[in-house]
C-alpha cells in the first residue's frame, strides 16, 4: 500500500537552500497515478519559482516538472498506463477537461483548471508537488508512456524542454527548404537545433560569442552567427523563415535580429523573462509582415508526439547527471550556468 507522505527537496523561502523534507501529496482518487521517481530534470522554471521570480511562490515548494519513473499504483479510471510501466509527467498535471480548449485537445491553454506540476493547486485545493522527490502522484490524463527505445534519463528532459521547442516548430510548419535561426545554444536551444534539423531545415545558431560553435555544429547546425559580427550578420540578412528564441536579454537588439528575417517569417518566443521590454520596433514587424508568436509547453498528445518523434529521429538531450541526494549541488551548478545542457537528478 502506498504511503500518504512522500519525501523531497523543499524550498521554504527565497534565498533559502532546499532541504530534504516530508510532504503530503494530493489525495489518491480514481483518476490518480503514482510513480517511484527515477529521474527529474532541473529546469530554469524551477529556479524562477524558488526565487519567486514570476510572482510569490507557494512555499514550501518541491520543484521539478521533468519527471520520469515507474508506475506503482493506478486509480479505477486509469486505462492509459499500468503498474510497472515506465512513465513521465511534464510541466502540467491537471486541467478542467470541460472548457473549449480542453475539449479540442489544448489542455495547456485551459483557463479554468490549469494545475502546474508544482507550486499550484489541485481542484480540491491541495497543493501540487514536483519531482525532486522519491515519489510523485497526479492525474493520469497528463501521464505519458515512455517509448521502449528511450531511457528515463533522456525522456525526463523532453517532457518540458523538449516539448517547449518541438511543438512550435511543428505548429509553424518547419520543413525542407526553410531556414531556422535558433537564438541561444543552451538547455532549450540545443534541442531546438536537433528538432529543426530532423524536420529538414537549414539550421543556424545565433549567439553572443563563438564559444559554442563546435557544440552547435555537432548538434546539427549548418553555421553559427555571432550577432556582433557585422560581416556574418550581413551575409545572412533577409534569409531566415523562422526564429526560435530561447533567450531574450534586456539588451536584445530587435532591429538587428528582425533584419535577418524574410518577409512573412515567424519569430517564435519560448523564453519567459522576468522583465518587460521598451522601444519595440513595430515598424519592421509591419513592413516585413513578421508574425511574433509565443508557445506554452504542449498538450498531453503533443508531449507524446514529442517523445515519439525523438525516438524515431534519435533526438537526445545532452545531460549532466547528479544523484538525487546531491540536488543542492545540482541546483548550484544550474544557477552558475554549468549545465551542458540539461541537468538531471537520478534516484
Amino acid at each position: 500500500m502506498s504511503k500518504d507522505t512522500f519525501n523531497g527537496w523543499a524550498c521554504s523561502a527565497k534565498g533559502v537552500p532546499v532541504e530534504w523534507s516530508e510532504f503530503t501529496p494530493k489525495t489518491f482518487d480514481d483518476d490518480s497515478v503514482e510513480m517511484d521517481v527515477t529521474h527529474c530534470g532541473i529546469c530554469g522554471t524551477d529556479i524562477h519559482t524558488m526565487d519567486s521570480g514570476w510572482g510569490p511562490a507557494l512555499y514550501p515548494c518541491v520543484t521539478g516538472h521533468e519527471i520520469t519513473g515507474v508506475c506503482t499504483r493506478v486509480g479505477k479510471n486509469v486505462t492509459n498506463v499500468r503498474v510497472g510501466d515506465r512513465i513521465g509527467v511534464g510541466t502540467q498535471s491537471g486541467s478542467c477537461h470541460e472548457c473549449e480548449d480542453c475539449k479540442r485537445g489544448q489542455e495547456n491553454q485551459c483557463k479554468v483548471g490549469f494545475t502546474s506540476t508544482y507550486n499550484s493547486k489541485w481542484k480540491n485545493g491541495e497543493k501540487s508537488y514536483g519531482g525532486y522527490a522519491d515519489k510523485w502522484r497526479g492525474d493520469h490524463r497528463f501521464v505519458l508512456k515512455i517509448p521502449d527505445s528511450m531511457s528515463n534519463e533522456t525522456a525526463a528532459t523532453l517532457l518540458c524542454a523538449g516539448v517547449t521547442t518541438y511543438v512550435p516548430l511543428k505548429r509553424h510548419n518547419v520543413k525542407p527548404g526553410d531556414k531556422v535561426g535558433v537564438i541561444g545554444v543552451g538547455g532549450l536551444g540545443h534541442l531546438a537545433i536537433q528538432w529543426a534539423k530532423a524536420m529538414g531545415a537549414t539550421v543556424v545558431a545565433i549567439s553572443h560569442s563563438d564559444n559554442k560553435r563546435a557544440d552547435a555544429l555537432e548538434l546539427g547546425c549548418d553555421d553559427l552567427i555571432v550577432i556582433s559580427d557585422a560581416k556574418a550578420v550581413e551575409a545572412h540578412k533577409g534569409t531566415f523563415t523562422h526564429f526560435l528564441v530561447t533567450h531574450l536579454s534586456k539588451e536584445f537588439d530587435w532591429n538587428l535580429h528582425f533584419s535577418l528575417l524574410k518577409p512573412n517569417s515567424r519569430f517564435i518566443v519560448v523564453d519567459i523573462p522576468e522583465y518587460s521590454f521598451q522601444n519595440f520596433p513595430i515598424q519592421q514587424v509591419i513592413f516585413k509582415q513578421i508574425s511574433i508568436v509565443g508557445s506554452l509547453i504542449g498538450s498531453p498528445a503533443e508531449i507524446q508526439e514529442t517523445l515519439d518523434f525523438a525516438a524515431t529521429h534519435n533526438v537526445k538531450p545532452w545531460t549532466n547527471k547528479y544523484p538525487m541526494t546531491e540536488a543542492p549541488q545540482a541546483i548550484k551548478a544550474m544557477r552558475e550556468g554549468k549545465a551542458r545542457y540539461r541537468i538531471v537528478l537520478e534516484n
